[in-house]
């Protein structure tokens, strides 16, 4: 496969949260593919603690939605994906891990046309386990909302790369 960097880097900028969705299903197949994306997401060790709850029942998906506030965008979108680590198999860097897997969701849905929201979960964990019957040692890192778009938001604000970055150390400068 040969794509320039310029495209790559296009795809990259272009994806958005989207968080209203089209009322129309998405292939499992297509779920299974971009599962199978995030197989392939770096951890440390290669431990790959992570599993991934592929939840379609609107009951479940609404009592996802009312863990808090912000996770709204589950009562309407048409999967949501629960990564969750297993703390015990990687327990220094669970949370980086299936960060990492859940990015690597995120971004091959939007290969494939579908739009996406990470929803926070850290605050509501036992809640999540127990909606899902997770074991403990299971803690859920992200609930990423899934469909086809039914909004194309507006790119947000983004802070200045002088702001952000530094040479060698905090307050230096980059060139």
């Amino acid at each position: 496969m040969s794509v320039n960097s310029e495209t790559l880097i296009k795809f990259l900028l272009s994806r958005r949260s989207v968080r209203r969705f089209k009322q129309e299903s998405i292939p499992i197949d297509l779920v299974k593919k971009i599962l199978d994306v995030a197989r392939y997401a770096p951890s440390a060790w290669n431990k790959q603690p992570w599993i991934f709850i592929v939840v379609t029942d609107s009951v479940v998906k609404n009592k996802l939605a009312k863990i808090h506030k912000w996770a709204y965008p589950l009562e309407e979108a048409p999967i949501c994906i629960v990564v969750a680590c297993n703390k015990n198999e990687s327990p220094d860097s669970f949370h980086i891990d299936c960060a990492n897997a859940a990015m690597y969701i995120i971004l091959a849905a939007h290969a494939h046309g579908l739009g996406t929201v990470w929803i926070h979960t850290l605050r509501n964990v036992e809640d999540i386990q127990r909606i899902l019957n997770l074991p403990s040692s299971y803690i859920p890192i992200a609930m990423i909302a899934m469909g086809y778009p039914a909004e194309i938001p507006y790119p947000r604000p983004r802070k200045e790369l002088r702001d952000i970055a530094y040479l060698n150390s905090f307050g230096n400068p980059l060139p």
